[in-house]
């Protein structure tokens, strides 16, 4: 590596640990701070002569401070089209359901199923049902106000039933197709789609109980976090309470209509009417768009609210997360300075000159540029455009299980440029060093766990006749 590559990783370093001191030592608003990390990061560029190659002109050129502050930009605006969308109307129909008595209804009869001694058995099922489909933010708004009304019906301490439910989202977001950074890698490193998903429970499933249930009963003897209040708290005006079927119903629609889309890309029918019908309606602004439709009906007319009534749930609904999805945005906009400027492109190399062994390298890679960019999607899509090589000339590893490694990695050590972050923190009722303290440890846990079984499950792997 070059000093220059040495300088750049130092300034992302000095920015990331700015951005902490900014929020948690003097109370900056987060967004601020994330737009002050990225002017950081990118003077420090400018200053270093970094060269990118404008899509307009596709010729090299140093770059200058209007670059950094386009980058932000436009990193900031391509995170909020991707989730924006799907950020408020989840949120919209997690409204609904608290509204109608939905979140009761649920709750109730999943306790009675399960129990109340087996309530974060319901949690995990609910986790998985919902995540394996659903991006991670979907599978928090959706299924919140169940969490909020489980733990009120059980008395059960808050983290004991939040940490094992953002948990298991996390590792179907970061290990499972059809999830886009694990599909980008199976593309890549032309993997089994078939045994990515094997191999993703097999890893998955253990790292998520030990970094939810398992870590979840540390974190309550150390974290005091009170509950945030269920959304819905006057309820004279609801006439009937909609049935458990139709609840249900209406809360994984969306999981349906998605794997609609999934199902589609899985048999190849992309360019037949009916697959780009099913396409169509398996987008997830689209699918939520549809639910919301749905539920407006199922746990809103037919429970006896009124148009009028409708409408001010969903502008309540939208008025609770403005600063959660502008302070998204703008850990997309750091991150996309982070890419721009080339952090994640030294860190790769700093891995690939260390000369460690395909599995671990992959891990590393990811890491490095999740830590660095915030994004997992992004660590994992740019891992495995660096270890394609890499897996080409080593075939005595699995695949697969690269791919999973450097899951595990994308997922590690979230912190305050992740947008996963914030809203975990919001939806949670957290303050930064709370979420600092459970979700950041959990997902360190998830990925450092991680790793260790996929080097195990490779070394048994390779004992194998073939």
């Amino acid at each position: 590596m070059s000093t220059a590559d040495l300088l750049l990783l130092g300034s992302a370093l000095a920015a990331v640990g700015l951005l902490v001191a900014l929020v948690t030592l003097w109370k900056v608003n987060p967004f601020i701070a994330l737009a002050l990390a990225a002017l950081v990061v990118g003077g420090s560029a400018v200053a270093l002569g970094v060269k990118i190659a404008p899509a307009a002109s596709g010729e090299l050129r140093a770059m200058t401070m209007p670059d950094v502050v386009e980058a932000f930009q436009s990193g900031l605006g391509k995170t909020l089209g991707g989730i924006a969308a799907v950020l408020g109307l989840g949120t919209i129909l997690g409204k609904f359901l608290a509204e109608s008595g939905g979140a009761e209804v649920l709750a109730q009869r999943f306790t009675r199923l399960f129990g109340p001694q087996r309530v974060v058995l319901c949690i995990i099922a609910l986790a998985l049902a919902v995540g394996l489909a659903t991006w991670f933010a979907v599978g928090v708004v959706l299924l919140l106000p169940i969490l909020l009304t489980l733990t009120r019906e059980t008395r059960r301490p808050f983290l004991l039933l939040a940490l094992p439910l953002i948990s298991f989202l996390m590792v179907m977001h970061g290990l499972m197709p059809p999830h886009p950074g694990p599909v980008v890698a199976i593309a890549r490193l032309n993997a089994s789609m078939g045994q990515v998903l094997l191999w993703g429970f097999v890893i998955g499933l253990p790292i998520a109980t030990l970094g939810g249930p398992v870590f979840a009963r540390f974190a309550v003897r150390h974290v005091a976090v009170i509950a945030p209040p269920v959304i819905a708290q006057d309820h004279r005006d609801r006439k009937t309470p909609p049935g458990f079927a139709l609840t249900l119903l209406s809360i994984l629609l969306p999981v349906l209509l998605m794997l609609v889309g999934t199902a589609v890309e899985l048999c190849g029918a992309q360019t037949t009417a009916l697959g780009k019908a099913g396409l169509f309606i398996g987008n997830p602004t689209i699918a939520l768009l549809l639910s919301v439709l749905f539920a407006s009906w199922s746990l809103g007319s037919r429970c006896g609210f009124t148009a009028p009534q409708l409408l001010g749930f969903t502008e309540a609904a939208i008025a609770t997360i403005g600063l959660t999805l502008l302070v998204v945005g703008g850990g997309g906009g750091f991150a996309r300075v982070l890419t721009d400027c080339g952090v994640a492109r030294s860190l790769g190399e700093l891995a690939k000159g260390a000369h460690l062994s395909p599995i671990f390298y992959g891990w590393l890679v990811a890491a490095f540029i999740r830590i660095a960019t915030g994004s997992a999607t992004v660590s994992i899509t740019v891992a495995a455009g660096l270890l394609a090589p890499v897996a080409a000339a080593h075939p005595e590893v699995n695949a697969e299980l690269l791919i999973i490694a450097m899951g595990c990695g994308s997922s590690v050590l979230s912190h305050l440029n992740d947008g996963g972050f914030w809203i975990v923190r919001d939806s949670l009722g957290l303050i930064v060093g709370q979420t600092l303290r459970t979700w950041t440890a959990l997902t360190t846990i998830i990925g450092l766990a991680g790793l260790a079984l996929t080097l195990a499950a490779q070394a048994l792997w390779q004992m194998l006749p073939r």
